[in-house]
């Protein structure tokens, strides 16, 4: 008897468990039935939970137990049964103990011809086959030959047991046993020929869930490797292509078309990427072989292969160890699921979608920071000479004054912190605005030699007493001449006579503004001439005497005049100037020129691209997120499918290969002429797939196998307004933002030289899939049977016979950071700025990594002002640890402009803090076009627990630098490395929590009992209040045992700094904010970095307020920025791999199986039935100018 107060459903269960009338048990089955029914999952989970599946379970066997059977009673038990199943997590273990999968389908087998009974016990064997032991037990005993007897080709009658039929074979091929059964019985070939007569008959589509059915049967057996195979040879990939194009003109059949592509894409035969190796066609040889890890894999493979590589490299001492690299794995041991939420090392701190626990450090004793001074203070002692800011007593400088005045704090009574924002002209004295300046086409010889101006861009005429000679006369013996690959053409000089990279004077006049408005710097002014010049006849410039460099090759037919009304007439100077901000101008293509001369890159690099060259300006316009078109990716997946139906369309023909060092480039006027032989450039191959289709390959990174990601690459021989089609092939993450509205770049040598110098977002139908190239388990961190994934864009070239530039993100080359710095320290006032720009160490190749000391100078060299000097906080930077994230370069550059303007808040954060910036963690990587290693092959974010000096050097003494400090007591207020993020939108930052650690594992009783000063959340918040792209909902404080080697948790951890950070840029946009709906460009990026200052000062006025006399309502906005009771109200938003909804295509992220393993005694989760996907939609905005 049920107890006093027991609800309704325990009494019926109560009831049903000891009643022995049958019609009473009837009536509570229907009942049950009803109620169900009527109230969906949650009242069939109440039922679970009042045990309810095992009562019905233990009914159904004494049920079978009597001669003969009831058959209202089965039918009824088996559709409760059913309903309920999917809800019990234990159901298919208690199924099979209580012994009734046999009792199932032995009613199916004896009642083929009685609908109404086999209907419920094909819904209950469905149910039963989400345990793959069950499928594996049905197998064996014949339901998957019992399923054929019951599907058959179309017809009208039956349609619903069809439907259920198939649902119920498609669950039980997941199980590979019974997937291989299947194929031994010649079913693939009986499962496509009733797909044929179904997609033939149903004309009016009412039987699309039959037909997607048979589809999805399909597709669980192809999920073994016999299945595909069967698959190919019953036609099977021009059927489903045929029929799923026939279906593209019905929107109600696209799950068959998304489906379709699915199971073609998965069958489609696994090749090797088209390389000798998939190591990175460049060899570094390290001066010490890692101990562990996978380049110390590398260094020690067997010498097999040898023989295969060696004509391709003879020069490295690895070729005996690449064979191993790169072997197609046809296994069916893979793992992916339809989500395909694989493990990335996403940039600093991914989270996994499903957070599991295990990744969060639970050890309070190791969460807790703990300085360790790691090395002795003798050796510390060494970076004594990198701060001498806090020995030296200024007796040798001009001081602004030296007569000793009052100790006075600056910021009192100060106004609000003012920052030039994106698109807005920045506040000031209007003489302080620095002029736009106009180049002029023609420039004399002999320029003002008082004349300090940087020369940004000679596009200049030179005075030739001999107008005869050519040009290589013109230039001299050189020590060294390398030809050009692509020269210069004869038409190119319709809008200058020569571009020159030698040192020319240059004058500068008066002209007409081209309206482009820049906050903090200009980093190039560029002017059009459109007067006719003499031909130049080189195949080749050389740059300068010595070592040769070489610019890359201009427009085979010249610049193109603007015809619009601003145009002047042939004989006249079209110029154009950029109006900017007081600040330093930090582009100067001479002096970029003399910094490449010294930059040393494995390849030896002797050209210079043309953007790092002629420098970029952000675009006077906006840039919205592309509007993905529906149905894009599986018409770009269909043309794939095509290469292997119609094989005789594909022209298959190696247009570009850095593999083959005697490679020469086709002589055909219709093939796109490539090139990437430059710093920080990369493109291996390229090979042509249809006339204006191209499948690019890009390069791993130095000392690895994988890592491709960033490109950068020349494009020349290209026709107008005709469609090009570029494949990246050989991506490895599981998604990209180029699914949610990001665009490539590109930069146009025709436009630069009209007066457009700037790289602009570009592409159409671009989608990012996984394709059928295969990953070797090694190159897979071990996991077999990946794929790598495709870029793919489409671009149609404005210019004919242009030179153009694609790039992932704003390129940012370790020259161009060498110039920058170099013009900073030019151009400051070292009476009001303490500058210092030291070598910190070398790298691997020789390059100096570049430290920088910024603060403001003491107001005279009296004793209070020095110790004043002395004892302001530090703040640490760095930046760019991953070559790649370039973004991390750009804000870098808003940070050291801002801090080195003349703007007062500027001062006034110079006077607050001690800046020590590192600007480039990772030269080498940068300079030799890697996406996230250094030369030593390793991701040097992970090294800093213990760096090797010879190894990873940048990391050794960056960390050495934090560690003297720890060990001076000048711990720094706020350490933050810069990075940038490929799948996520906005600006956000990570940092260290120990209460919000341990809040993420559930153990909210342990968290509440931990006292942790919250302040690391001010800057964050600070920055969610004054920077327009910044968001506080992406930022995450938990700390990982994964990351437990990255900057920011070692940082926090062992040196002790409280307010330790990564600072996340987008590679995409921003989807909140002022910058809702728009691609991130180099203007937001730099503003951010300037807000990062500006930041700093609020926090400095929050955290110091006796110092600064501010009104109380000011200082109670500390109050508003961090929760300091013990409940975490705000919790930390995992940041996910895939925090973007999917698409309705679901064939954007399935590609491959989704395997089960046929574990005889393993407990499976049970029947989880498929969400719905939600549908992907970006605001639609079009290109608008700014006023």
């Amino acid at each position: 008897m049920t107890a006093k107060g027991s609800t309704g459903v325990e009494v019926l269960l109560s009831t049903l468990e000891n009643t022995k009338d049958l019609q009473t048990t009837l009536n509570i089955l229907s009942i049950l039935v009803e109620l169900v029914s009527a109230g969906g999952g949650r009242r069939a989970s109440f039922l679970v939970a009042r045990g309810g599946s095992q009562i019905l379970l233990q009914l159904l066997m004494n049920a079978s137990k009597d001669c003969p059977l009831h058959e209202e009673l089965m039918v009824q038990i088996h559709s409760i049964l059913a309903k309920i199943g999917p809800k019990d997590k234990k159901f298919g273990v208690k199924a099979r103990i209580n012994g009734v999968l046999n009792i199932t389908l032995n009613l199916v087998k004896q009642n083929l011809q009685n609908h109404r009974l086999v209907l419920p016990c094909l819904q209950l064997l469905r149910v039963y086959s989400a345990n793959s032991v069950n499928s594996v037990f049905l197998g064996k005993n014949g339901v998957v030959e019992l399923m054929f007897k019951i599907i058959g080709p179309f017809s009208k009658k039956n349609s619903g047991l069809m439907k259920v039929a198939l649902d119920t074979l498609a669950a039980l091929l997941k199980s590979k046993t019974n997937a291989r059964r299947a194929v031994d019985r010649g079913y693939v070939q009986v499962l496509l020929t009733i797909y044929v007569d179904w997609h033939r008959h149903d004309n009016r589509h009412r039987n699309m869930l039959i037909r997607k059915g048979i589809l999805q049967s399909l597709k669980s057996v192809t999920n073994i490797k016999l299945g595909r195979k069967a698959f190919i040879d019953a036609n099977g990939m021009k059927i489903l292509y045929n029929t799923s194009q026939e279906c593209l003109a019905v929107r109600t059949l696209d799950p068959l078309v998304n489906t379709s592509s699915l199971i073609m894409r998965k069958c489609f035969p696994k090749n090797r990427l088209p390389l000798p190796t998939i190591k990175s066609c460049f060899h570094f040889q390290l001066p010490v072989i890692p101990v562990a890890g996978p380049v110390a894999q590398l260094y020690s493979l067997p010498p097999e292969g040898l023989f295969f590589l060696s004509s391709f490299y003879p020069q490295h001492p690895l070729d005996c160890m690449r064979h191993m690299d790169d072997v197609v794995d046809e296994s069916d041991d893979n793992d992916d699921t339809d989500l395909e939420a694989e493990n990335e090392t996403e940039n600093e701190d991914d989270l996994d979608h499903n957070f599991k626990n295990d990744d969060i450090e639970t050890d309070i004793n190791k969460l807790k920071p703990q300085q360790e001074p790691g090395r002795k203070i003798e050796e510390l002692k060494m970076y004594e000479h990198l701060f001498p800011e806090l020995v030296d007593d200024f007796q040798d400088y001009d001081l602004i004054s030296k007569e000793p005045k009052p100790l006075i704090f600056e910021g009192k009574a100060r106004g609000p912190i003012v920052v030039p924002t994106a698109g807005e002209e920045a506040t000031g004295n209007s003489g302080s605005l620095r002029k736009g300046v106009a180049m002029k086409a023609k420039v004399s010889p002999k320029g003002d030699e008082g004349d300090k101006k940087p020369a940004f861009l000679d596009l200049a005429k030179e005075d030739m007493h001999d107008n005869d000679r050519t040009l290589p006369q013109q230039l001299g013996d050189q020590n060294r001449t390398i030809s050009s690959v692509h020269g210069f053409n004869s038409d190119i000089v319709k809008a200058l006579d020569r571009i020159t990279l030698q040192n020319i004077p240059s004058q500068t006049a008066p002209g007409c503004t081209a309206g482009v408005k820049k906050d903090y710097s200009l980093p190039l002014t560029v002017v059009t001439c459109p007067k006719a010049c003499p031909h130049v006849a080189a195949c080749g410039s050389v740059l300068f005497e010595g070592r040769t460099v070489q610019l890359g090759k201009l427009c085979c037919t010249g610049v193109e005049t603007e015809d619009d009304e601003d145009s002047e007439s042939a004989s006249s100077v079209e110029q154009a100037s950029i109006e900017v901000s007081d600040g330093p101008t930090l582009h100067d293509s001479d002096l970029y020129i003399e910094v490449v001369k010294n930059t040393k890159s494995v390849p030896e690099y002797s050209e210079v691209a043309y953007p790092d060259y002629f420098g970029h300006i952000p675009p006077p316009f906006k840039e919205p997120i592309l509007e993905r078109p529906y149905g894009v990716q599986r018409t770009k997946i269909a043309q794939d499918i095509e290469r292997l139906i119609h094989q005789s369309d594909i022209i298959d023909r190696v247009v570009y290969d850095l593999d083959n060092p005697n490679y020469t480039i086709p002589e055909d006027g219709d093939i796109l002429k490539f090139n990437s032989k430059f710093e920080s450039g990369n493109l291996r191959k390229v090979i042509q797939i249809r006339k204006n289709e191209y499948d690019l390959i890009l390069n791993s990174d130095i000392n690895s196998n994988h890592y491709h990601q960033w490109f950068y690459f020349e494009v020349s021989g290209m026709r107008p307004c005709v469609a090009y089609r570029f494949n990246i092939i050989n991506c490895e993450k599981s998604n990209s933002q180029f699914n949610y509205g990001m665009q490539p770049l590109m930069y146009s040598v025709q436009e630069a030289l009209n007066a457009r110098p700037w790289w602009t977002r570009v592409g159409t139908d671009i989608c990012y899939y996984k394709n059928h190239f295969s990953r070797s388990s090694v190159a897979a961190g071990g996991q077999k049977g990946k794929s790598y994934y495709t870029i793919t864009f489409t671009v149609n070239f404005p210019h004919k016979d242009d030179v153009c530039y694609f790039a992932y993100h704003y390129p940012y080359t370790y020259s161009t950071l060498q110039m920058h710095l170099q013009k900073l320290e030019l151009a400051h006032n070292p009476q009001q700025i303490y500058f210092r720009r030291d070598v910190l160490c070398e790298t691997l190749s020789g390059n100096s990594c570049p430290l920088v000391t910024i603060t403001a100078m003491p107001e005279s060299n009296y004793y209070e002002h020095i110790c004043q000097f002395r004892n302001r906080p530090y703040v640490f930077l760095s930046a760019r640890v991953h070559p790649g994230e370039t973004n991390a370069s750009w804000v870098m550059k808003g940070t050291l402009e801002y801090l080195m303007s003349n703007n007062p808040t500027a001062q006034s954060l110079r006077e607050c803090y001690i800046f020590k910036i590192v600007p480039m963690l990772n030269p080498d990587g940068v300079i030799n076009g890697n996406h996230r290693c250094s030369l030593s092959g390793e991701d040097l974010n992970r090294q800093w627990q213990s760096p090797n000096p010879d190894l990873h050097p940048t990391i050794y003494h960056t960390k050495g630098l934090l560690q003297y400090l720890a060990a001076v007591k000048r711990i720094p207020l706020v350490y933050c490395d810069y990075h940038g993020h490929s799948r996520k939108k906005n600006v956000f930052m990570y940092g260290c929590s120990i209460k919000e650690t341990v809040w993420h594992t559930s153990a909210n009783a342990t968290s509440c009992d931990i006292v942790e000063d919250v302040g690391y959340r001010t800057l964050p918040k600070i920055l969610s209040h004054i920077a327009p792209a910044f968001c506080m909902s992406s930022c995450s404080f938990v700390v990982e045992k994964s990351k437990e080697s990255t900057a920011r948790v070692v940082v926090w951890r062992e040196i002790g700094v409280q307010r330790s950070y990564t600072m996340e840029s987008t590679l995409c946009g921003c989807d909140q904010g002022k910058y809702k709906g728009l691609q991130i460009g180099t203007r937001e990026l730099e503003e951010m970095g300037a807000k990062f200052c500006a930041g700093l000062l609020r926090l400095k006025r929050l955290t110091s307020p006796l110092e600064y006399n501010m009104p109380s309502s000011l200082l109670d906005f500390e109050n508003d920025l961090i929760d300091s009771s013990c409940k975490v109200t705000s919790p930390t938003t995992y940041v996910l791999d895939e925090d973007e909804p999917r698409f309705l295509e679901e064939v954007d992220y399935s590609a491959e199986s989704n395997d089960e393993l046929d574990i005889e005694l393993a407990e499976n989760a049970d029947y989880d039935p498929s969400t719905q996907e939600e549908v992907l939609s970006d605001s639609e905005s079009s290109r608008t100018y700014l006023p």
